[in-house]
């Protein structure tokens, strides 16, 4: 029961961690128009740049957040962050100036590199054959949040822009609570290690995992497919009130249908396609859906088709918790903060580039509806090209690594846990239907 408990309060943190974020998408459009009296495409340019100021701050500090979980434990670091989002949302609420979003994001981006110590979190309480699975029910909170949140702020941002972002810090600060009463700490004290600065910086964690030659390939792939994902929550609010005239309203509901797809896929569908056909077919399909989506919703014009893509969109979900699975079970336990640091900074650095690139290319290509060149697809289509090269290199890599289920470092059989003292294990939850871990933990 315990085990449950604990499970279910590190997917409801993600979840309303989420929330928080997807709430204030279809909003942040209309909020830029009036702070900077500008265009749409105007807004676009510094939305991408705020998105920037966020994932500078989350290639900095995932590795030093995730090193710090594998030093401290979990809890403290998770605990801290949602205070630190509380006060993010609450300063764009009140921001009377564009560069008060800025400051804002800047803390938000610190404060969300806790998304790897809550991913080794999840990796503690599981043993590493049924990690695959786990992260994907890690990836069903993501998609469950943006079902929830963008509706809800699509709805409140039919009473005024900044409504959402009030909504978004009382989530947090309720998830904070939640977590203070709930969130039991998952590493034992025996089982962390000394706090290094020179492994807690991108690079630090990259040199540190070059023992692993797959890791470092399969972090190569993760960032390209994550360069090409960004194209959607950084341009799509602005691509379908250009193409579509679409309202705050009807943006919510649309990344609504598109979490609705991306969670049934990664909460439901991953484990059991990964079970009967392996990790390899599985991240295949995902990238191929992501190519024919983003694909489809670059040259089409109609509303119904866009729905479509999107659908076909979601089944993309599957690839990302297939290769995390492959990943964590590449490196030991004590070892699982740094590993889900390096996932997080190689998503951050994406996040970097993709939304300024991405936000550039639309501004481009959507200046002058008259122009020859007028073309707001074009994201998603730089994006479809994206997909193609991660796949391209992920096929190179199950070749040349032979990537199947065997057994890796991290799936050796390990002698039962004894606590020190004063000190509570966070048991792993087993399904009935499955292998159990001869430690339990």
């Amino acid at each position: 029961m315990r085990s449950r408990l604990t499970l279910a309060c590190i997917l409801v943190t993600i979840l309303l961690d989420m929330i928080g974020v997807g709430i204030i998408v279809p909003v942040l459009p209309e909020l830029l128009e009036q702070l900077t009296g500008g265009s749409v495409a105007d807004a676009a340019v510094i939305g991408g740049y705020l998105v920037f100021a966020y994932a500078f701050m989350q290639f900095v500090f995932s590795p030093v957040l995730g090193n710090l979980s594998d030093r401290f434990g979990r809890r403290p670091v998770l605990l801290a962050s949602l205070l630190g989002l509380t006060f993010d949302y609450l300063m764009m609420s009140i921001a009377p100036f564009v560069w008060y979003l800025f400051i804002g994001r800047i803390i938000a981006g610190i404060a969300g590199a806790a998304v790897a110590t809550a991913t080794a979190y999840m990796a503690d309480i599981t043993p590493p054959h049924k990690r695959t699975h786990r992260f994907g029910l890690i990836g069903a909170a993501f998609g469950l949040g943006f079902i929830i949140g963008p509706v809800i702020g699509g709805e409140l941002g039919s009473i005024g822009p900044r409504v959402p972002f009030y909504a978004a810090a009382a989530l947090a600060f309720t998830n904070f609570i939640f977590g203070l009463l709930v969130l039991p700490e998952s590493l034992p004290r025996h089982s962390r290690r000394k706090f290094d600065i020179r492994r807690a910086n991108p690079f630090g964690a990259l040199v540190s995992l070059r023992q692993y030659p797959i890791v470092l390939w399969l972090l190569a792939i993760l960032f390209v497919f994550s360069l090409a994902a960004q194209s959607l929550p950084s341009v799509f609010s602005y691509f379908t009130v250009e193409v579509f005239y679409f309202t705050s309203s009807q943006i919510g509901r649309t990344l609504g249908a598109f979490g609705i797809g991306f969670a049934i896929c990664q909460g439901f569908l991953v484990g059991p396609f990964v079970k009967q056909l392996g990790e390899t077919p599985v991240v295949i399909v995902g990238l191929l859906a992501a190519i024919t989506a983003f694909a489809g919703v670059a040259f089409t014009s109609d509303i119904y088709y866009l729905y479509l893509f999107i659908m076909v969109g979601a089944i993309s979900g599957l690839a990302a918790p297939a290769i995390n699975g492959v990943l964590s079970r590449q490196v030991p336990d004590n070892a699982q903060g740094e590993l889900q640091g390096a996932v997080n900074a190689a998503n951050s650095l994406a996040t970097i580039i993709g939304p300024l690139a991405a936000t550039q290319i639309f501004s481009y290509y959507t200046h002058d509806r008259q122009a020859a060149d007028y073309f707001p697809g074009a994201p998603f289509l730089a994006a479809s090209i994206a997909v193609v090269i991660a796949l391209v290199l992920f096929v190179a890599a199950a070749l040349r690594f032979s990537l199947t289920r065997r057994p890796s470092i991290a799936d050796k059989p390990k002698v039962p846990e004894m606590a020190p003292p004063g000190q509570i294990l966070v048991p792993r939850e087993e399904d009935e239907d499955s292998d159990a871990d001869p430690t339990g933990y």
